[in-house]
């Protein structure tokens, strides 16, 4: 071979090999190994046990959402959803999670309504003042004095309530009154719309279309939020019963045997100084009432005046008084909850 030609393949051979050992080291480790989870399925459903709900049970609760406002669950099966992604629901920050419901019945009571229209945000951006509400089955009357004409005037909104789409509430205006005359036999310049009644920029939670209002409770209301496919709404004075999912009367009679209680099972959950994975935790009613009155965004105050204890399971259980009252030490198993019958441990001083 040519002398010249031997002297540039070895250095070529010399560059090459000493390239390969610049680069060598700064390739993967796991470079030829098998990535699982490159090779998963890119629309793969499988989440991290972690990411897994927390499925809800609650029977005869009473629950406070803010100082002004309280719903009636007379039963419920959901789940409690993160309001993030990947956010762990907290019962100490009631903004951080919400309540899914899947099937159940809740009541609030028409007074408590008409008070909160009265003194909430709504009231503040409503051109309409001293709301008051009845009615019966699916009709619904709205009262009140409108402040947006000329002059300080009483007006009647009355139509029904129906199911909405996406878990809102339908109210479907039918007639509306000023002066207990229709509107449409007044004189021209004199029209009230239904846009009057709740004002050209109606409060977080209500939507106007043509003479339809759209009522969203989740953002309405305050925290705790509940949602859910509603699939029956009517006035049964003094309540508005609101049923979600599919339930029948069977239902009603079965669950009413149970005790008062709020559980929480599976998932992710944090309260006070704790954290709990696959939750078992179960917020029980020690007063033995007909309501179990909760202040969720306030329970702290309650369990110090109650107590609690673990279950067999690593659960945990929390006996809890109504707001306000106090109670002595007890047990309660869960074979006392599934039958009223069997007595609570009672207030102290009853």
């Amino acid at each position: 071979m040519n002398p010249r030609r031997y002297f540039v393949a070895a250095a070529s051979l010399i560059a090459v090999l000493f390239l390969f050992w610049i680069v060598w080291p700064a390739r993967p480790k796991n470079e030829g190994k098998s990535d699982v989870s490159s090779s998963a399925p890119a629309n793969s459903k499988t989440a991290p046990a972690s990411k897994e709900l927390t499925t809800v049970y609650a029977h005869n609760l009473e629950l406070r959402k803010g100082p002004e406002f309280r719903i009636y669950v007379r039963w419920l099966r959901g789940e409690m959803e993160p309001v993030k992604a990947g956010q762990v629901p907290s019962l100490d920050n009631v903004d951080s999670f919400l309540f899914h419901i899947d099937r159940g019945l809740i009541h609030a009571n028409v007074g408590d309504i008409q008070q909160y229209l009265n003194s909430s945000l709504v009231a503040q951006q409503s051109p309409l003042k001293n709301i008051k509400l009845n009615g019966e089955g699916q009709q619904l009357k709205l009262s009140g004095t409108l402040h947006k004409l000329l002059m300080p005037l009483p007006v009647e909104v009355i139509g029904t309530l129906s199911p909405g789409p996406n878990g809102r509430i339908h109210f479907a205006v039918s007639k509306i009154n000023v002066l207990k005359i229709p509107v449409k036999a007044l004189m021209g310049g004199l029209k009230v719309e239904v846009k009057d009644i709740v004002g050209t920029t109606p409060a977080q939670g209500i939507a106007v279309s043509d003479n339809d209002i759209y009522l969203d409770t989740s953002n309405l209301l305050p925290p705790p939020h509940i949602r859910g496919q509603i699939t029956g709404i009517k006035v049964q004075a003094p309540d508005v019963v609101v049923t979600y999912g599919n339930t029948t009367p069977e239902d009603e009679t079965e669950l009413s045997r149970w005790h008062n209680f709020l559980r929480l099972r599976g998932g992710s959950l944090e309260f006070g100084k704790l954290a709990m994975h696959e939750t078992d935790l179960t917020l029980i009613d020690a007063s033995n009432d007909v309501w179990f009155d909760l202040d969720l965004a306030n329970y702290r105050q309650q369990l110090v005046k109650g107590y609690s204890r673990m279950t067999p399971d690593n659960g945990l259980e929390m006996y809890l008084p109504d707001v306000g009252k106090v109670m002595p030490p007890g047990e309660v198993s869960l074979d006392t909850l599934r039958d009223r019958s069997r007595p609570l441990p009672k207030p102290a001083g009853k």
